[in-house]
C-alpha cells in the first residue's frame, strides 16, 4: 500500500521539489503552505507521516505539532535550522520524532521517512500481535539501559529518554555488542540506508548529542566510550 506524506512549508520550491523526489521513490504526497490549513487536513485525513517545517509564518511548525499532538499521533519530521539545537530539543520533547537541518539532502530525508515508517509499522504488529508468534526484534537490556526497537523506545534506569530515529540506530548498533569497538563507517552503516552519505564526523555530533541525553537522565552516564582513531563502543557490563 502506497504510503503518504504531508509536506508543510511555506517555500513552494522546497514543497515542490521534495515532493517530486517523494512521487518518484513510490510515495503519495500532500503538500499545504501554512500551518492553520495543514492541520485540519492532517487531523480530518491523516497521513501516513507529515514532514513539518519550524520556521513559518502565522502557526509555526512548533504550535502545528502541539495542536496536533492533542488529536493525532502521526511521525513527525521537523526541519529545522543548521545546528539549532533549541529546535530540536523541543520539537523532540513535543512529540516529534525525528528532525533534520535545512540545508538537507533529499536521499538524507527519504532514508529518515522510510525508516520511520519501518519502525510504526513494527510497533503496530507488536502492539496487534502480542500473543502471535509473529517474529520482532527483541528487546536489549545491557544494564541500566533497556531499548525496545519495535516500538522505538528507550529507557536509562527506568527514565525514558527521547532519541531521534539516527539517534536511536547508531545506539542500537553499539549496544548489540557491548566492548566491541565501532569505527564511524560501521556506525554510518547502521544510521543510514539507502546509500546515503553523510561526513563521517556527523556521527561525532550524533554521539555527543547521546551523551548530553542520557546524562540528563544520569549525570554520570559513561557508557558510550571513545577510543580515540578508532570509533565508539558501549562499555561492557
Amino acid at each position: 500500500m502506497t504510503a503518504t506524506i504531508a509536506l508543510v512549508d511555506d517555500d513552494k520550491n522546497i514543497l515542490t521539489s521534495v515532493s517530486i523526489a517523494l512521487q518518484s521513490e513510490g510515495f503519495a504526497t500532500r503538500i499545504y503552505t501554512d500551518g492553520e490549513t495543514a492541520l485540519k487536513s492532517l487531523i480530518e485525513n491523516p497521513p501516513d507521516l507529515a514532514v513539518l517545517d519550524i520556521k513559518m509564518p502565522s502557526m509555526d511548525g512548533m504550535e502545528l505539532l502541539r495542536r496536533l499532538r492533542e488529536k493525532s499521533a502521526i511521525p513527525v519530521i521537523f526541519l529545522t535550522s543548521k545546528d539549532d539545537e533549541l529546535d530540536e530539543a523541543l520539537g523532540l520533547a513535543m512529540g516529534a520524532d525525528d528532525y533534520i537541518s535545512k540545508p538537507f539532502s533529499q536521499r538524507l530525508l527519504i532514508a529518515r521517512i522510510r525508516a520511520i515508517l519501518r519502525r510504526t509499522e513494527l510497533a503496530v504488529q507488536s502492539d496487534d500481535n502480542d500473543h502471535s508468534n509473529e517474529t520482532l526484534p527483541e528487546r536489549i537490556v545491557r544494564g541500566r539501559l533497556e531499548m525496545d526497537p519495535a516500538r522505538h523506545r528507550v529507557s536509562w534506569a527506568g527514565e525514558n529518554v527521547t532519541l531521534t530515529v539516527t539517534e536511536f540506530m547508531i545506539l542500537e548498533s553499539l549496544a548489540q555488542r557491548p566492548g566491541i569497538v565501532k569505527s564511524r563507517d560501521q556506525l554510518m552503516d547502521a544510521a543510514y540506508t539507502d546509500d546515503v552519505y553523510v561526513d563521517d564526523r556527523t556521527i561525532d555530533s550524533h554521539i555527543k548529542r547521546l551523551r548530553r541525553k542520557f546524562r540528563q537522565a544520569d549525570g554520570e552516564f559513561d557508557a558510550i566510550e571513545t577510543l580515540y582513531g578508532v570509533g565508539y563502543r558501549f562499555a561492557e557490563e
